[in-house]
């Protein structure tokens, strides 16, 4: 997928200028679960809109147009793709993916190596479009540039795949009520999942014997 994010990197990082209050509720969804202090990872990190926002100070990706805004957005950056991160073993104290999760390859080796480098006790933060939601089946069905070739989960299939890697103390929180262009102010987010098209997961690493 990196050639299309290459390709159309101005036409992904423009979305969140016009849809700044679904943007920004995305944002007030990931920061429910946040750490409050610790070294973070965001996998996918496209041009560092949710990592300047968060305070995530790492990003990796496998668009260099992408990371060029993102280094000029002051995160330290990496060419590379989720499969294979290049940082030592129990290296952060959290790892986002935001929307990544659905265009790669492999998800459970992304997931496996997000458990690779998290300490223990770490938290994994995953952001998604709900397949089963009303925004996730609308994606679907239109199969945009960037979604064409995306492969949707459901929260109830991504938990199952996050548990089997390694995870438990799940939490989740959801927002996005309507369509992003119809949003007109910063949706309060809700947990749970089932109404909301935006759901975060959230799981700690289990904490090694």
């Amino acid at each position: 997928m990196n050639t299309v994010f290459d390709h159309y990197y101005k036409k992904y990082d423009a979305w969140y200028e016009k849809n700044k209050f679904a943007y920004l509720s995305e944002l007030e969804a990931v920061k429910q679960v946040l750490p409050k202090k610790g070294k973070g990872l965001e996998i996918g990190v496209g041009t560092g809109r949710f990592a300047k926002a968060l305070g995530t100070k790492f990003g990796i990706d496998p668009s260099i147009e992408m990371l060029k805004i993102a280094k000029k957005r002051g995160i330290n950056v990496r060419l590379c793709d989720g499969e294979r991160l290049p940082f030592k073993n129990d290296t952060f104290d959290y790892v986002e993916i935001i929307i990544t999760i659905c265009f790669v390859k492999n998800p459970r080796k992304i997931i496996e190596e997000s458990c690779r480098v998290l300490k223990n006790n770490g938290k994994i933060i995953i952001g998604i479009i709900d397949k089963n939601s009303f925004l996730g089946k609308l994606y679907q069905k239109k199969k945009s540039v960037f979604y064409k070739k995306a492969k949707f989960f459901s929260v109830p299939e991504l938990t199952d795949l996050i548990k089997d890697t390694g995870f438990n103390r799940f939490y989740y929180c959801q927002t996005i009520f309507e369509l992003p262009n119809k949003i007109s102010s910063v949706e309060k987010p809700q947990n749970g999942f089932g109404k909301g098209s935006f759901v975060v997961i959230s799981a700690e690493k289990n904490k090694k014997d």
